[in-house]
């Protein structure tokens, strides 16, 4: 085991296949302000590894022989919530990517990814353990909100429509034949399923996600 200097960071690395834990200890003890200070190759190991040495940032792969990596992520978080732990994985869907920060993980990064992307979510997981990181988030936010848009019923749909073409919600009632109050659940509604506080930040997220196509420049 290398006992890291005062100035460096220690990290405890996971992965059952050795090469790539030799093949990632080579590239991260290259950086001067890094360190590997203990290597495991399952669940059980890190853990145990974790409470030897406490490192200030572990590296885990997903899958591992006896368990995943969100296991290591669960349990350490149980013991501290100031250590930074990276889940490094060939599986780099949307769904690992939220399973990962629900967990509590402070960033995710992908095996395909530059060897500096690994270098910088180390380093953010030091000075911000519980700030989620992944260069993939943005991407799989927003192909998640697609995928709830589509819960919009018709008629939220068409009171969407009406909205971006600068209707107020007694207008909206009179052109669907609604009363009021119902315009304004349906109104309240949308806002809530595009995560919207006000008809502005509901019109763009419409248009990011593509349930609108263009919208009139009216205010909130």
């Amino acid at each position: 085991m290398i006992r890291p200097s005062q100035s460096e960071t220690s990290i405890l690395l996971v992965d059952d296949h050795e090469l790539i834990r030799a093949g990632l200890a080579g590239v991260l003890d290259q950086q001067d302000d890094l360190c590997v200070s203990a290597q495991a190759g399952s669940v059980a190991e890190a853990v145990a590894a974790y409470d030897r040495v406490k490192p200030d940032v572990v590296v885990a792969d997903l899958q591992l022989r006896d368990g995943t990596g969100l296991d290591i992520v669960r349990a350490i978080r149980k013991r501290d919530r100031t250590v930074g732990i990276i889940i490094l994985t060939m599986h780099s869907g949307d769904e690992q990517i939220f399973a990962a920060m629900e967990a509590g993980a402070s960033g995710f990064v992908g095996k395909d990814a530059p060897a500096g992307e690994v270098v910088r979510a180390v380093r953010h997981a030091v000075v911000a353990p519980t700030s989620f990181v992944c260069a993939g988030l943005m991407g799989a936010m927003l192909r998640r909100a697609r995928g709830e848009s589509t819960k919009l019923s018709e008629r939220e749909h068409q009171v969407l429509v009406l909205l971006a073409d600068g209707l107020g919600a007694a207008q909206i009632a009179s052109r669907l034949y609604l009363s009021e109050s119902t315009a304004k659940s349906h109104i309240a509604r949308i806002y809530q399923k595009l995560g919207a506080q006000n008809r502005a930040q509901a019109l763009v997220t419409a248009m990011r996600i593509g349930l609108l196509s263009s919208v009139r420049p009216i205010s909130a």
